[in-house]
């Protein structure tokens, strides 16, 4: 970021939720108006689920994503909510907010009768401090925020299907259980941390869910590794390439000696 803004160059997001914030900030020219970015998750395949429940989930079970078809390890991420903590330090990161004013809600999957149905239609809402809030509707493809990307700061005919707001279900929106989804409340951590947790955070998760795709591990013991990555390397404040890099070898290395 620091070098886009050195270059006096534009970051345009491709992931739906940051490309949401991006359009529903199009012609706010002071941030001060924002008070606080709200991103949504479906709630993965586990949403509605105890931590008690998610002890006994498997491989099998956390790659079956309700709306999106995505590679395995982000579909695993997904079902833990990291994903939606790793988007939320996309988001600081990106807009130049604290983890205070960045939050997520769930947007969830339906799948019981009267309302079943595929939500994933608000893809992330930005509040102003005079109340307003801007969100961002679409279907549920990237078919959408890529060619925005592409196009920008035009916008063209999309072969993505429209929005039908006549056959949407209703919008419901629920927080994250903390409890059972431990890696979402780990990544909010990290990032009120700052420094080199990040790198620890990211670096140990994909160890893990490595770990976890090969069977050698259970679900809920990513959050496990994560956590010991945390409490066990070192933090950095002073974020250079190398320390991240040196930091994120370090909480690999601690997630295989201890479960692999």
């Amino acid at each position: 970021m620091r070098e886009a803004q050195r270059r006096g160059a534009e970051i345009i997001p491709v992931d739906s939720e940051h490309s949401a914030i991006f359009q529903c900030l199009m012609g706010c020219r002071d941030r001060s108006e924002v008070r606080r970015l709200i991103l949504t998750c479906s709630g993965g395949p586990f949403y509605g689920k105890t931590a008690a429940e998610i002890q006994k989930v498997t491989r099998a079970d956390a790659l079956r994503h309700p709306n999106w078809k995505m590679g395995p390890k982000i579909t695993v991420d997904c079902a833990t909510l990291m994903n939606k903590g790793l988007e939320v330090i996309e988001a600081m990161r990106l807009y130049g907010l604290p983890l205070e004013q960045v939050t997520a809600v769930i947007h969830p999957h339906l799948p019981l009768p009267p309302l079943r149905a595929r939500q994933s239609i608000v893809h992330s809402l930005v509040e102003f401090r005079d109340g307003a809030v801007m969100a961002q509707l679409g279907t549920p493809d990237m078919r959408i925020p890529i060619g925005l990307a592409l196009t920008y700061p035009k916008r063209e005919e999309n072969p993505a299907p429209p929005l039908d707001l006549l056959s949407c279900p209703p919008l419901t929106f629920a927080a994250p259980d903390e409890e059972a989804f431990r890696c979402f409340r780990l990544a909010r951590q990290a990032a009120k941390q700052g420094g080199t947790a990040c790198a620890v955070l990211n670096g140990a998760n994909e160890a893990a869910v490595g770990l976890f795709l090969q069977e050698k591990l259970g679900f809920p013991e990513i959050a496990d590794a994560v956590e010991a990555a945390l409490d066990a390397v070192p933090q950095c404040a002073d974020v250079t390439l190398e320390a991240a890099l040196d930091a994120d070898r370090q909480a690999r290395d601690i997630v295989f000696a201890r479960f692999r």
